[in-house]
């Protein structure tokens, strides 16, 4: 039997997404769907991360190797099928989609809390932070850079709308805002690096509790390592605006590209929901 999905030409966002679920159930004969929908965010994030973050690659290998061995090989070409569909989904636009795929397949947790804000809600809110973009763009004058900061990430609907608002307002997101996100759950941080990941969003996707300042596995996006970004956050300017050649930092960007301890500082954290700064 040919397991091959093949949406319409002109599939939706929505007809990808429900490609995606349909691939997931088909996965799941065998496993809990918990299980099956876990593994495919670990593993897409797996993929993507091991493509830029050579520091932690091959423990991360491992774990990739380790989870694809759980399932038959009919089973395992499903998994780049999903990929492929998350994918496609994304480029229809900025959505929340392994969110919304989270509380269609209701895998919510509620012993855990688990909810995930609606996206158009997440967009309102973001609407409010940015406005016309003024704002934003004094600071993007000053530094080259905003920086935003997300303690409580989900699966990364808030800071999808955000760069979504700056897109409208007119600034570039991938090229002009930080983000630090965390969660204390690891599918939720799975969710939130792929999203941001597809996105080209620069970002450090933190697992951790945020109150108690915990840090337990940092997530580089390709955008963040690729951008320098390392670089950036660490001198406080960003690569080629103008700036003194005698600031120029005296390491090769190549060596900092590639460190695991640039979270920002704690002392920048902000309480709020959404914080800019």
């Amino acid at each position: 039997m040919n397991a091959r999905i093949k949406p319409p030409a002109t599939a939706t966002a929505e007809a990808h997404r429900k490609a995606l679920i349909k691939l997931l159930n088909q996965a799941s004969h065998r496993h809990h769907l918990w299980e099956v929908f876990g593994d495919f965010i670990e593993m897409s994030a797996i993929a993507l991360a091991n493509a830029t973050d050579l520091t932690q690659r091959d423990s991360r290998e491992q774990r990739y190797m380790q989870l694809i061995g759980r399932y038959e090989p009919a089973e395992q070409k499903l998994f780049p099928m999903m990929f492929g569909e998350l994918t496609l989904a994304m480029e229809c636009g900025p959505d929340d989609v392994l969110g919304r795929v989270f509380s269609e397949l209701e895998l919510g947790n509620s012993a855990r809390g688990q909810f995930f804000t609606p996206y158009h809600l997440c967009a309102m809110t973001a609407q409010v932070n940015v406005g016309d973009g003024d704002h934003m763009r004094e600071l993007i004058r000053q530094r080259g850079f905003v920086r935003v900061n997300e303690p409580a990430a989900g699966a990364g609907a808030m800071v999808i709308a955000m760069a979504e608002a700056m897109s409208k307002a007119g600034i570039n997101y991938q090229q002009h805002m930080h983000v630090v996100a965390q969660d204390v759950d690891s599918r939720a941080v799975h969710m939130c690096f792929l999203q941001l990941s597809l996105l080209h969003i620069p970002a450090i996707v933190v697992l951790g509790n945020t109150l108690a300042l915990e840090v337990r596995e940092q997530w580089f996006t390709p955008a963040h390592i690729m951008g320098l970004w390392g670089v950036k956050l660490e001198r406080g300017y960003a690569l080629g605006s103008d700036m003194d050649s005698s600031k120029a930092p005296a390491e090769e960007p190549e060596k900092d590209m590639l460190r695991q301890d640039l979270v920002l500082p704690r002392r920048e954290i902000r309480e709020e929901q959404l914080a800019l700064f």
